[in-house]
């Protein structure tokens, strides 16, 4: 695990969502994968995609498609969320580059009345310091302490990601399946 490469992640991100960018792009690692998933399901990314150095093609969207779209959604508001069914199609192995080089995790950044949703994304483990925390320290965290050199959780929506054995977590479900690990990185 290269805490080198995930440091660039992180100052990416936030650059890339102060820029106002909506799509950006990062190398292809199961470490960046697992944290841009847990971004995802932490509410601060809103699309995670793999694919290949140029970006991933969308639908043009026209404004009939825009109306129709709004009138649906005021009749059944609950079609904004749909729920997974097995007709979605798989996405074939054909569009990832074989070479390792190209492959790159595509990410839709969020933003909410015109500012971005991440705001700040910094390390908290460094290359020459590595900060490895029992679910116990990770629970005074996650209450807003300090613990150790780590700072507590003392904003709303700030998250806090551990890599365990059992994957890469946010701070507040390790401490609920006490579990410990390697404190990665704080985003806000």
């Amino acid at each position: 695990m290269s805490l080198v490469n995930l440091a660039h992640v992180c100052s990416h991100l936030q650059n890339a969502s102060r820029a106002r960018l909506g799509l950006t792009s990062i190398p292809l690692t199961k470490l960046h994968l697992r944290l841009a998933l847990g971004l995802q399901s932490q509410g601060f990314v809103q699309n995670v995609r793999i694919g290949a150095l140029s970006p991933p093609e969308t639908p043009p969207v026209l404004p009939e498609q825009i109306a129709e779209t709004a009138q649906q959604l005021e009749q059944e508001p609950w079609a904004a969320y749909p729920a997974p069914d097995d007709t979605t199609p798989v996405r074939d192995a054909l569009s990832i580059p074989a070479n390792p080089a190209h492959r790159r995790i595509w990410l839709d950044l969020k933003y909410w009345d015109n500012k971005p949703v991440l705001t700040s994304m910094a390390l908290v483990s460094k290359p020459t310091r590595r900060i490895h925390m029992n679910h116990e320290s990770l629970g005074v965290i996650a209450r807003g302490r300090r613990a150790g050199y780590v700072e507590g959780l003392t904003r709303p929506g700030e998250c806090l990601f551990v890599s365990t054995d059992k994957g890469i977590m946010e701070s507040r479900e390790c401490v609920e399946r006490q579990i410990g690990g390697l404190v990665l990185c704080r985003a806000l």
